[in-house]
């Protein structure tokens, strides 16, 4: 087994934030051979298990993923850890929900009804969440159009919480439940607005798939992280407070590179996934997989 393993997001280094798919063939293609050679690889996502199973793992299964030996370790953490499955030669295994960090269904069903009523022409709901509330920018709107109407719903959504009595963070704005508790909290990313349990996040994510990795066999002392947000970093905060060998590449690093004791590594001028993709065709290179 090659001494490298990668935790990767998907928005930005993998599916491109514009079509929301895998539109750079060379990136299904070069996950597939890493993954022949027994390089671990874990997509931690706020995505939803859907999103990944079709955008995601049929690229992979087109790509060859099919024909690997079954022994290969692809994993996928979704919701920033309140669901996760392994990934077969068969596609999607079955998903497991934390169900504990759930809204309760009569928020939700408030924020779909709110962005039917004021935001369709700017986003839409996503139905694929299970645990978290994503409401995403549609593709056809352009982000001078969308970023605006993102702060009213964050601010409406952030009101309609207190009225059901959650306790909610949004930026400076702090509202406990009657127990004193913040349990949830709004996140604002480049497409989308995520309405989530303060427990997930990607380093919570990242030690769930390594030890789905340890369950089958030795972890590599190597990793890299990718990811487009800041939070991606937490990925590689895991991995380097737990002593292996990491640095974290940021493919979209004029959003502000952060101050880390671990390498940050940016992909020449190249950002999203065509700094994702060269990324992969480095590991390749690398490790000598090149056809």
């Amino acid at each position: 087994m090659p001494d490298l393993g990668l935790l990767l997001d998907v928005d930005g280094p993998i599916a491109s934030p514009v079509t929301r798919t895998i539109a750079i063939p060379s990136i299904a293609q070069d996950l597939v051979r890493l993954a022949r050679v027994g390089v671990p690889i874990a997509f931690i996502t706020g995505r939803s298990d859907a999103f990944i199973r079709d955008q995601v793992v049929t690229a992979l299964l087109d790509a060859g993923l099919a024909d690997v030996d079954e022994s290969f370790r692809i994993f996928g953490v979704f919701e920033k850890g309140a669901a996760w499955a392994p990934i077969t030669r068969e596609g999607m295994g079955q998903v497991t929900v934390e169900d504990s960090v759930a809204l309760p269904p009569v928020v939700v069903q408030e924020v779909r009804e709110l962005v039917a009523a004021e935001f369709s022409a700017a986003m839409f709901f996503d139905e694929t969440k299970r645990a978290m509330i994503s409401v995403e920018q549609r593709t056809d709107v352009s982000s001078d159009a969308y970023y605006p109407e993102q702060k009213r719903f964050e601010a409406l959504v952030f009101d309609l919480a207190v009225r059901h009595g959650l306790g909610m963070r949004h930026g400076d704005r702090v509202a406990e439940d009657s127990e004193g508790h913040v349990p949830f909290r709004i996140d604002t990313t480049v497409i989308s607005t995520d309405v989530e349990s303060v427990t997930l996040d990607k380093d919570h994510a990242a030690e769930r798939a390594l030890a789905y990795f340890a369950e089958s066999g030795d972890l590599p002392r190597r990793w890299r992280t990718a990811g487009d947000s800041r939070s991606d970093y937490k990925m590689a905060d895991h991995l380097h407070a737990a002593g292996f060998d990491v640095a974290h590449v940021d493919v979209r690093p004029s959003d502000g590179i952060l101050d880390r004791e671990y390498p940050i590594l940016t992909i020449d001028d190249l950002i999203h996934d065509e700094a994702g993709a060269k990324f992969l065709r480095g590991c390749v290179a690398e490790l000598g997989l090149d056809d």
